[in-house]
């Protein structure tokens, strides 16, 4: 995987970064989701940088190789305001002050913060299978809980770990052949890790408190994306069954936003890298 990239790794205040990076030319940063680590881009990072990108790939904190601090109390260690903060120092220690952004699924979540909080160092973003926090919670429906019953159950306390841990073969499945192997081999190994499994599980808990908090004060503020945005959405998942079309919602949040769906599921980096490849060259590299 990641042929021709290097791995460093980047202290972020309390937090450890383990980030990949290659390539010449304009900067990109790929955020995966849950329960991936950096590893899911690894069809579309070297598609993006023979587009001519300098493409970089964190373990957002807590996730696969990088680690950040305890939980606490208020889940704030965990929030994306926080995990946002590391990829501006990441960026700054490899040399880049403005930069253009994906973020997928969790990582969704910690790309629109980057770019509320971060405006000046955001040049475009683009939002993968993904809507804010507050979105998804205004539209709970019997649907939703049913579907997406994991956010409630990850937010109960210690519970979620103890299952989770007991088995955690049986709880994420993965697949070597779809996903890749080297891929498939790091993210089974993050995810026997009980460290990881907790962070994740804390990243969670921080959406439904802190990061939930953070975005409604936003919006009451009247705070927006500043940037062009770039909505992508799986056709093979759910998102758009639940909650309508995608790129309405995200006007709400963002005034200059465009976007299509990929005939994908979740994973679309892994299922369709070409496609979305295509798509994020196309956008970040437009005028």
């Amino acid at each position: 995987m990641f042929e021709g990239f290097e791995t460093s790794r980047v202290q972020a205040g309390e937090a450890s970064i383990l980030v990949r990076h290659g390539g010449e030319g304009p900067p990109v940063v790929l955020l995966h989701g849950h329960p991936r680590t950096s590893a899911t881009w690894h069809r579309v990072a070297p598609l993006l940088v023979r587009r001519g990108f300098t493409v970089v790939c964190p373990d957002l904190r807590g996730y696969g190789r990088s680690t950040g601090p305890a939980p606490t109390a208020d889940h704030s260690g965990h929030s994306k305001r926080a995990v946002a903060g590391d990829v501006v120092e990441v960026m700054r220690a490899l040399g880049h002050d403005r930069f253009a952004l994906a973020g997928h699924d969790r990582g969704g979540a910690v790309a629109l913060r980057l770019a509320l909080d971060h405006p000046d160092v955001v040049t475009r973003v683009a939002l993968l299978d993904c809507l804010p926090i507050t979105e998804h919670l205004s539209r709970i429906s019997t649907e939703f809980a049913t579907q997406w019953w994991h956010w409630f159950f990850f937010a109960q306390p210690e519970i979620p770990e103890r299952i989770i841990n007991a088995d955690p073969d049986g709880w994420y499945h993965g697949d070597p052949e779809r996903m890749g192997q080297e891929n498939y081999d790091e993210w089974r190994s993050a995810t026997r890790n009980p460290a990881v499994v907790r962070a994740m599980l804390e990243d969670y808990r921080a959406g439904l408190t802190v990061d939930r908090r953070h975005e409604e004060d936003d919006r009451a503020a009247g705070v927006r994306i500043q940037c062009p945005a770039l909505v992508l959405w799986s056709l093979k998942d759910d998102l758009a069954d639940l909650h309508g079309d995608p790129v309405r919602i995200w006007r709400e949040w963002a005034p200059d936003v465009r976007g299509h769906g990929i005939d994908a599921g979740h994973h679309v980096a892994e299922g369709a890298p070409e496609a979305l490849a295509s798509s994020l060259g196309d956008f970040f590299g437009a005028a």
